[in-house]
């Protein structure tokens, strides 16, 4: 067995406060390991944010590793657990910034940088988007990380799993009146790739939005291992069995039946 203790932190970002967010986000992590041990904490997509920044996500813009990454290593140092979060990430040069997530290891050290690929609707207007898609080898196993709307498109999750991603992270700014879609697309990506799908979600309102929460883990038949249903700043925690996927791969051979050369159309521009 490779049981891998699972935290999601279903926050409301204050919308610009990156300090008092950041500070946050460390009583967070300091809440949950005093109360269990977790192996991985997940925070919902620009956590140290808000969403509805507009042109001011260049001022909250940092380089990785940078101020806001270095004050979390240092808590998951402490507390000897794995942090994943959304970040406003600042690119070369400096006037590129991408809706990203890092993931920090106990140790300390960032091991992954993510910059989101599909990027929705003014998101455009704010941000470039990635072109490459990340699995960070961690000591529970292959972690595959997406942001928000990457889990509508299934070309995404596939690309990780067929890095050998056992487990998808998804830190997510998924709006309220969407809660059927956001499940549909949660659970399609977890069947499809024998994998779990852990999604951390965010919840409360800024000017025009009102986020859904409804954070999830899904093993990979399905299986609900978590569902944060209520509308409310919480956490909570899920212990899975990564040989799970391996052992649904292995019995179901979803990736070994693939015929990629019948799938032309996919890598076609619409």
């Amino acid at each position: 067995m490779r049981e891998v203790t699972i935290a999601i932190a279903q926050i409301a970002p204050k919308l610009g406060e990156t300090e008092e967010n950041l500070s946050r986000l460390g009583q967070w992590v300091e809440s949950i390991c005093l109360q269990q041990k977790t192996d991985l904490i997940i925070f919902p997509e620009l956590a140290l944010t808000g969403y509805e920044c507009g042109v001011r996500f260049t001022d909250f813009a940092e380089h990785v590793p940078g101020h806001a990454t270095n004050y979390l290593a240092k808590r998951a140092n402490e507390f000897n657990t794995h942090v994943l979060l959304g970040i406003v990430e600042e690119g070369k040069p400096e006037s590129v910034i991408y809706d990203a997530a890092v993931l920090i290891d106990p140790e300390g050290e960032v091991i992954a940088k993510y910059e989101k690929v599909h990027l929705k609707g003014e998101e455009r207007l704010a941000f470039r988007p990635g072109f490459r898609y990340v699995v960070a080898e961690t000591a529970f196993g292959p972690v595959g990380i997406l942001v928000g709307w990457d889990i509508a498109f299934p070309e995404a999750a596939r690309s990780l799993a067929l890095q050998g991603a056992e487990l998808i992270c998804l830190c997510a700014n998924w709006e309220k009146p969407h809660k059927e879609e956001w499940r549909a697309y949660n659970y399609a990506r977890a069947f499809e790739n024998s994998c779990f799908v852990v999604a951390a979600n965010r919840v409360g309102e800024e000017y025009t939005y009102s986020f859904l929460g409804d954070s999830l883990v899904v093993g990979p038949r399905g299986e609900s291992y978590l569902s944060m249903e209520e509308e409310k700043e919480a956490f909570a925690v899920a212990t899975i069995d990564l040989d799970e996927a391996r052992k649904y791969r292995d019995e179901f051979q979803l990736l070994q039946s693939r015929q990629p050369r019948s799938y032309r159309e996919i890598v076609k521009m619409y």
